[in-house]
C-alpha cells in the first residue's frame, strides 16, 4: 500500500492598508461562516473564517484586540480596521478573516453558525452543512452570541 503524503497549504494575506500580513498553513480547507448578532454587527454581514492549522498562524504588524464577550475577543488592524480574526480567549484559538487572503485561500464553504439568525436579506447556497443558535452552542460549550 502507498500512502500520500500532502503537505498543508501555505496561504497569506494582509490587511486592507497591508500593515498587517498574516500566513497560515491549511490543512483542511474550509470555510465557515457566522450570522450570530455580533459577527454581523463587528462586519456589516456574515463573518467568513477560513480553518487554519492553528500552531501555523503568523501575524505581523499592529493589531488590537476587543473582547466582544466573555469568551471571545475580535483581532482588527488599528490603522485601516480591517478584521483580522475571531478568538476564543480560552485557548487562544484564532479563527482567520478569510477576507485577508486571495480568493478566501481558495476553500469551499463547509460550514455556518447561527443560520436562524441570518437576515432574510440574504442567504447562502450550497449544501455546507448549517448550525441553529442552539446547535452552535452546544457545539462551543455554553455561552450567548460571541
Amino acid at each position: 500500500m502507498k500512502w500520500k503524503l500532502t503537505m498543508p497549504e501555505e496561504i497569506k494575506g494582509q490587511c486592507l492598508c497591508g500593515a498587517v500580513q498574516v500566513q497560515a498553513a491549511l490543512s483542511k480547507p474550509m470555510l465557515r461562516a457566522c450570522h450570530c448578532d455580533m459577527c454581523r454587527q463587528h462586519t456589516s454581514g456574515a463573518f467568513f473564517s477560513i480553518a487554519a492549522d492553528p500552531d501555523s498562524i503568523v501575524v505581523e504588524g499592529p493589531t488590537q484586540s476587543y473582547r466582544s464577550s466573555e469568551w471571545a475577543e475580535r483581532g482588527f488592524c488599528p490603522t485601516c480596521g480591517s478584521t483580522l480574526w475571531y478568538g476564543t480567549v480560552h485557548d487562544g484559538a484564532r479563527n482567520l478573516s478569510a477576507g485577508l487572503f486571495q480568493n478566501a485561500g481558495g476553500a469551499p464553504l463547509k460550514l455556518e453558525f447561527f443560520v436562524d439568525k441570518c437576515p432574510q436579506g440574504y442567504a447562502l447556497a450550497g449544501d455546507q452543512k448549517k448550525l441553529t443558535s442552539q446547535e452552535t452552542i452546544a457545539l462551543f460549550s455554553g455561552g450567548a452570541d460571541g
